[in-house]
């Protein structure tokens, strides 16, 4: 009975292990770029990681149509299906929008903001100006810690529409060495 259902399926399980193998290349492929980017820029493991899991979506996709191609199913009906998701998502984003905005945000500064953590900087904001440490850079928002000890959280697609002053590199250590100091 298996080697019947190998011998009818024969090119679609050539074609499965093919997509699979691909699929496989691309995935490391592509995190290996995100972690030579990573050390290059010196950016931590947790905002790599965190483009590690949107990797993983954008190939899992890929996987689910191409493994449905081969598998018989045809283009029309694909493209029905994949239409009336993206309607339903897109109509379920347009009300979160912002959400979106952020995460797209998070993944343009993963790969070309200047400011990494441990840097103090000034966010040119007309209402409040915001002037803060850099503790950790999030998928969706900025956090900041302010001389007086507070936590100011920044929306990433405001922090990426606002102008942005570097007041001091590594000043995180320079505030950590302050507080260990005997007074």
């Amino acid at each position: 009975m298996i080697e019947e259902l190998i011998s009818t399926y024969k090119y679609q399980n050539i074609w499965t292990v093919i997509v699979v193998s691909g699929l496989l290349l691309l995935k490391f492929g592509l995190k290996a770029s995100a972690n030579r980017i990573a050390k290059k820029d010196e950016l931590s493991y947790a905002r790599t990681r965190l483009i590690y899991k949107y990797i993983n979506v954008f190939v899992s996709f890929i996987a689910v149509f191409s493994l449905l191609l081969v598998w018989g199913v045809e283009v029309r009906e694909l493209a029905i299906i994949f239409s009336s998701v993206f309607a339903v998502i897109g109509i379920a984003l347009f009300a979160v929008w912002s959400v979106l905005s952020n995460v797209t945000s998070g993944i343009i500064m993963f790969f070309s903001f200047p400011y990494k953590i441990g840097d103090k900087i000034l966010i040119h904001d007309k209402e409040v100006p915001v002037t803060g440490i850099i503790e950790d850079i999030k998928a969706f928002q900025l956090h900041l810690r302010t001389e007086d000890d507070e936590l100011i959280t920044y929306p990433n697609n405001l922090i990426l529409q606002k102008p942005v002053s570097l007041l001091k590199k590594d000043a995180l250590k320079d505030n950590l060495k302050d507080k260990d100091e005997p007074l």
